[in-house]
């Protein structure tokens, strides 16, 4: 599968998520849509994160843009995490990493002085065609949601 690249339509990809379903790209068409990928379910960052989104959902909303969280964890783990923290959008697990791969988010992290294959925090926003308009990598969680708000304002 190739990568991605800001200008590009995203290739369509389906994943199982929350909600027992599954989720395609192409189930978006017509809307804005912002990918995000975390490490993992319920750590403090990724919370923070997914709360973020969460808390802003309105004014996505009014922009007509979708939000879709992208882990590894377990749709089990998933639907424990969006049920706890209230979350009013879908999370699509990735456990064999092929969305992971053609988004190129899989990358060697430094955890607890051993080197292992994580997912970097980053943020993909594709506008009402489906094509990337914008990516965020090494996401810093403070402050980021409303970059993404500022992004999709310009579209």
């Amino acid at each position: 599968m190739t990568k991605i690249l800001i200008g590009k339509k995203v290739p369509d990809f389906t994943l199982p998520a929350t909600g027992e379903q599954d989720l395609s790209l192409s189930d978006f068409k017509g809307k804005n849509v912002v990918v995000y990928f975390y490490p993992k379910d319920s750590t403090p960052g990724c919370t923070l994160e997914g709360q973020d989104f969460r808390d802003q959902i309105n004014k996505f909303r009014r922009r007509k843009t979708v939000i879709l969280g992208i882990s590894r964890d377990s749709i089990k783990s998933h639907e424990n995490f969006k049920k706890k923290q209230e979350f009013p959008f879908e999370l699509l697990s990735d456990a064999d990493e092929k969305v992971c791969k053609l988004f190129d988010v899989i990358k060697e992290k430094n955890m607890y002085g051993r080197m292992v294959m994580g997912i970097e925090r980053s943020t993909f926003l594709l506008d009402t065609r489906g094509v990337l308009q914008r990516e965020w990598r090494k996401v810093k969680v403070k402050g980021h949601v409303d970059e993404v708000l500022e992004a999709i304002a310009e579209l």
